[in-house]
């Protein structure tokens, strides 16, 4: 036994001191990544607390309310036509029990009135992902693609192209194989992590070895744990209700010095959806490099108050964004990175 322990001990406590080091100081072993967008605020669905969700109005509110990304999930028409809507049945939102694909562009049914967060808005309509490129050529977007469906992907990638804005849109999927079906489409555009990817990751930082793995993704997004079962009511798995299980979900995964190992790799790290100030508060201070919301002037509210700045992360307001079009170049860009200098977009690791 002691023979063993004198073996094995030595070279265990050096690669744990190794690792713990480079987790601190990852620059030794990995470049930078710098993506053209790094976003504090983000709207969820448009802001969908203050406008209906997914509406060209949600989207013009909350970047007027100081949003500097929109989060949207997009689905495909009948007839070939991208159109961001959260559900694919529509009865939730229009009280319409069909599918957007089995539906025409023409045909599709207006939103309700009010839905389960918003508080007010007039425009109805389901938006043309087109639209919301043309209208808003240089705010980044999330785009979560939740079905396989290949035709689909072209699609979105056709109109990232054609709007020249590869650097500044996102894939993002929670399920690998649909994520790896839109990389394959499109290599250009940065990624999120999914599912289980994010497992990996996690695997890969207990067990030390995640300073020395290359990491492609460029933003890991991820529920806040403390909002389940207050503001989040998870259907499946029934496991996710008992409080122990989430409170071992928090402790797992909101670890800060992981966070801030991925903010220093130059990966985003994006926690959602924070509809109050404690729970906006909690994520920056894990370490969140962006924060998720349904309310953005709440958000917005939050930065100027608490982080005593108008917009910490973009040499541009979100209004200059938003009223002075100019196309992104995939090699210089007017965003600024973390240390507010103009974004250089690289290869990733």
């Amino acid at each position: 036994m002691s023979v063993f322990l004198c073996s094995v001990l030595p070279p265990l406590g050096l690669y744990t001191l190794i690792s713990r080091y480079l987790l601190k100081n990852p620059h030794y072993l990995h470049r930078k990544k710098k993506t053209a967008f790094y976003c504090t605020q983000i709207s969820h669905r448009g802001g969908s607390g203050e406008k209906i969700e997914n509406t060209m109005e949600a989207f013009t509110n909350a970047l007027e309310k100081g949003s500097q990304m929109l989060e949207m999930d997009c689905h495909l028409t009948k007839d070939g036509h991208v159109v961001v809507s959260h559900d694919e049945n529509l009865k939730r939102q229009t009280g319409v029990d069909k599918d957007i694909s089995s539906l025409n562009l023409e045909d599709l049914p207006l939103y309700k009135e009010k839905l389960e967060v918003n508080d007010s808005g007039t425009d109805r309509k389901i938006a043309l992902l087109e639209d919301v490129f043309r209208t808003f050529p240089n705010i980044p977007v999330s785009i979560e693609i939740k079905e396989d469906n290949p035709q689909l992907m072209r699609e979105v990638s056709t109109l990232v192209k054609r709007y020249d804005r590869e650097g500044i849109t996102l894939w993002a999927s929670e399920d690998a194989k649909i994520l790896n079906k839109c990389r394959s489409i499109n290599g250009s555009m940065p990624y999120s992590f999914s599912k289980q990817r994010g497992i990996l990751l996690l695997l890969l930082y207990y067990t030390g070895l995640l300073p020395f793995v290359p990491v492609g993704e460029s933003v890991l997004q991820f529920y806040l744990p403390r909002l389940i079962n207050r503001t989040y009511i998870p259907e499946n798995p029934e496991i996710l209700k008992k409080s122990w299980v989430v409170s071992l979900i928090d402790k797992t995964t909101m670890r800060k010095n992981l966070f801030k190992h991925l903010a220093d790799r130059g990966i985003q790290v994006h926690l959602f959806v924070c509809n109050k100030n404690e729970d906006i508060k909690a994520a920056f201070d894990l370490g969140a490099t962006g924060v998720m919301t349904d309310y953005p002037t709440l958000l917005s509210t939050y930065v100027k108050t608490h982080m005593g700045v108008d917009d910490p992360n973009s040499s541009n307001t979100p209004e200059q964004l938003l009223l002075e079009p100019q196309k992104h170049q995939r090699l210089e860009q007017t965003l600024p990175d973390q240390g507010g200098n103009p974004c250089v977009q690289t290869e990733q690791d």
